[in-house]
This record gives structure tokens, C-alpha cells and sequence, in this order.
């Protein structure tokens, strides 16, 4: 199913318990069925059929992993013999700090977000990547802050806010923004 597809069989009500989910992912149904002002069956059939069209993702707990620990936070980009991508992908699925594999366009065939304890664990984590075979070469960037984690509330709100069948439209600039030029030029 495409993205349009889900967009057509979203309704308001659907739109509204993913923002609800969003907000606390811990909330119970009884909870969420009295907030949304819905029957309890209601919200339970409806979070069941989000969760099997794939709309929404099994219920699961976020774990802050610098809590934990891992409190490094590298990109890596991979070059990869062509040949060679799915056998590298596979290594990389056994590497335990790595998080995320995306391939894609530009410079480079995979982008990856690596996790480490320290330098000393990232250095040993890139140096099994390294030895996958079909990898050519890598390069690593260092997050040195978050400023804005993953998340998907801004885009389930503006669809929400959205006419009932329709997709939103671009943002607009903020009225704080300035354009970039300057006036009277």
C-alpha cells in the first residue's frame, strides 16, 4: 500500500488517536477510548487495524541509549561494490551499534547511524565494518548535539489539520523567518 493509499483510508478519528499515540505511547485504551471520546472497542479495533496495515508500528518502548551508556553518535556513509550490497547489508545487520541502514542517492551507496560507548567502541564498531567484504571506503561524521530527534508529530498534526481527503500542502515560512533577500533590494 502506498502512502497516498493510507492517506485516503485515514480518517479524522484515525489521525487523532496517532497524535494521541504520539503524545504518550504508553497510554492505555481506556485511557485513549475516554480522551477521543469513543467507546473502548472502538479505539482497541482501531489501533489494531493501524497497527496491521502498517500505519502504525508495534507497540514498543523507546530507549534513550545514552542513558545506557551509548553516548557517542556517528554517520557513517559506506561505498560498496555494487555486487557485493546485500552481503553488506547483512554484515551490517550483525553489528550491534549499528542502528540504522539506509541506502542512497549522491555520494556514497549506505548511510548508517552507528552508536558507541566511547571513541575506542566506535573505532572497533567501523573497523567491522570495514572488514565486510564489498566495502571500498566510509566516511564518519560525529553528532556532537541533537537539536531535533526523531519524530513524527508535526507531520500527523498538519495532516490532521488538513481537509478531510486531501494531502497538505507545502509549509509555508514561519512569520518569524526572513526572506533571503533584503527589503527594497
Amino acid at each position: 500500500m502506498s502512502v497516498s493509499d493510507h492517506l485516503n483510508t485515514l480518517d479524522p478519528m484515525d489521525l487523532k488517536i496517532l497524535l494521541e499515540l504520539i503524545k504518550d505511547p504508553r497510554i492505555q485504551i481506556a485511557e485513549l477510548s475516554d480522551a477521543l471520546g469513543i467507546a473502548r472497542n472502538t479505539a482497541q479495533s482501531r489501533v489494531k487495524r493501524l497497527q496491521r496495515s502498517g500505519v502504525l508500528q508495534a507497540a514498543g518502548r523507546e530507549v534513550d541509549l545514552e542513558k545506557v551508556g551509548y553516548d557517542v553518535v556517528a554517520f557513517v556513509t559506506i561505498e560498496v561494490t555494487h555486487r557485493e550490497l546485500d552481503g553488506v547489508i547483512g554484515a551490517l545487520r550483525l553489528i550491534p551499534q549499528v542502528l540504522e541502514v539506509h541506502e542512497i542517492s549522491g555520494r556514497g551507496d549506505l548511510w548508517c547511524r552507528v552508536v558507541a560507548t566511547d571513541t575506542h567502541n566506535l573505532q572497533s564498531a567501523l573497523r567491522s565494518v570495514l572488514r565486510t567484504k564489498g566495502v571500498i571506503r566510509t566516511e564518519t561524521v560525529l553528532a556532537l548535539h541533537t537539536h531535533i530527534p526523531y519524530r513524527t508529530e508535526p507531520l500527523i498534526s498538519r495532516m490532521a489539520a488538513a481537509p478531510l481527503g486531501r494531502a497538505p500542502s507545502a509549509p509555508t515560512r514561519g512569520k518569524h523567518e526572513e526572506p533571503n533577500s533584503r527589503s527594497g533590494e
